[in-house]
């Protein structure tokens, strides 16, 4: 039985047997029966690991240690509120904080990601104030006016499914409702490209 640790753009952890392309870190959400139901986060330092660095080897799980929570690709974990983590993917993080319109140390992004990301007492993230569809950057995810959430890249929008993105449909035209922190959306602006799994695109 699949284990209750992937995120989905919206913020909702599910249990999901399909494999990730990115790990994340929150704490310590679980206990021994799988996450705790009512906790969402242990500390505000959300980050983006990748699956495999320097040969570490981890049992999913382990008491007295963080939950690991997976995401299909990094947007999906830039709409869920998680930043590239400054050890295992260095390169990307400081690439990051170069194109993000917050300065001071990693605490103070931290502390605008949370602010922008995290509803206490409910297991969804936050959503934004609607905005232009056609005035968002790729890697955006966004609620359609069907209420179905996806990615935008070019002239198309991915809804989103755990096991990938289905068939690509045009971009919408008009206002949408953002997923994506607008902080993380400034840096997809100023350059910074994450990485969008469309090739488990379904067509």
């Amino acid at each position: 039985m699949p284990l209750q640790n992937r995120v989905q753009p919206t913020g909702e952890i599910i249990a999901h047997p399909a494999r990730g392309g990115f790990m994340g870190n929150r704490g310590i959400l679980h206990d021994e029966d799988g996450l705790h139901p009512k906790r969402r986060w242990a500390h505000q330092n959300w980050v983006c690991c990748v699956l495999s660095f320097k040969g570490r080897r981890r049992q999913l799980m382990a008491p007295g240690r963080y939950t690991e929570l997976f995401f299909l690709d990094e947007a999906v974990a830039f709409a869920a509120g998680h930043r590239p983590c400054a050890e295992c993917r260095g390169a990307e993080y400081r690439r990051f904080r170069a194109c993000c319109d917050v300065p001071g140390p990693a605490a103070a992004l931290d502390r605008q990601l949370h602010a922008e990301r995290a509803v206490p007492r409910i297991f969804q993230q936050r959503r934004h104030a609607d905005v232009e569809a056609h005035d968002l950057p790729d890697g955006s995810f966004i609620l359609d006016h069907e209420g179905k959430n996806g990615v935008l890249s070019g002239d198309a929008f991915y809804p989103y499914a755990p096991e990938g993105y289905q068939t690509a449909q045009k971009r919408p035209q008009g206002r949408v409702t953002l997923l994506t922190p607008p902080s993380v959306v400034t840096a997809f602006r100023a350059g910074y490209r994450p990485q969008i799994a469309l090739e488990k695109a379904q067509v």
